[in-house]
């Protein structure tokens, strides 16, 4: 009995040291944590994950977000135009974006729709290929080709470029009937033409990923009637052809 209670005390007497050395061992591993071993990981970790975001984004262009054609959604002019809301210019205004003030951006004009084409200043700016479409709405000269001439959104009797030239000799061929309704037909493919190619390069800056919509050119009323008819340009008036002549047509 003696021993069995020489033993307890004895376990008793052991517990507190017990206690004590596990305390000790708990405040020196404390002492010896560092908050700075696990932020050192965290910042590596997002270092890694946007390089690996930024090549991804950029097909392989860059790992550091150096990618010339940026995403919308990366531009900080996307964004503001996005709060903002839509701009509206009139025509004098809107000349004043064409590159030629660098602080400013570049904006060209189709079919009444403002794009901003910025990224392409080289292209759209000062001494580019297409400089001649910035700071207005050149619609026409989108279709016929003719750049320096056709800076308007004028766009009567473009439709002439896709008309075949009259010849009396061939016409011959045909009845006045006939002759009537065929350049009915003609007169209406033509038409198409032209509004397809219009909505093609629409739809071509406003699906970019290089330029983005900011807004639309105001025009007072009834604008197109104050302005005098334009004759077709001459490379698309060299570009038209003779109708073919009635048996050939019938071969087709």
């Amino acid at each position: 009995m003696a021993d069995s209670e020489l033993r307890q005390r004895k376990q008793q007497d052991a517990k507190p040291a017990k206690t004590k050395s596990s305390s000790k061992s708990r405040i020196d591993e404390e002492d010896a944590y560092s908050p700075w071993l696990d932020t050192l990981r965290v910042i590596s970790f997002l270092f890694v994950a946007s390089c690996a975001l930024s090549y991804w984004i950029s097909n392989g262009e860059s790992f550091f977000w150096g990618m010339r054609n940026k995403p919308h959604y990366l531009r900080v002019d996307w964004w503001k135009a996005q709060i903002q809301g839509p701009i509206y210019l009139t025509p004098e205004q809107l000349a004043a974006y064409d590159g030629k003030d660098t602080s400013k951006p570049v904006y060209i004009a189709i079919n009444g729709t403002i794009f901003d084409v910025s990224v392409g200043r080289h292209i759209y700016g000062p001494g580019g290929s297409y400089s001649y479409f910035a700071g207005c709405d050149a619609a026409r000269a989108f279709v016929t080709g003719c750049f320096a001439d056709d800076r308007t959104p004028d766009m009567r009797g473009v439709e002439d470029m896709f008309l075949p030239l009259d010849d009396p000799e061939i016409d011959a061929q045909w009845t006045t009937a006939e002759m009537k309704e065929m350049k009915a037909m003609e007169l209406a493919a033509a038409q198409r033409q032209v509004q397809d190619a219009l909505k093609h390069w629409v739809n071509f800056f406003g699906n970019s990923k290089k330029y983005h919509k900011v807004g639309y050119v105001k025009r007072e009323k009834n604008w197109l009637e104050k302005q005098p008819r334009r004759e077709l340009c001459a490379p698309a008036q060299q570009g038209r052809s003779k109708r073919k002549p009635r048996h050939a047509k019938e071969e087709k």
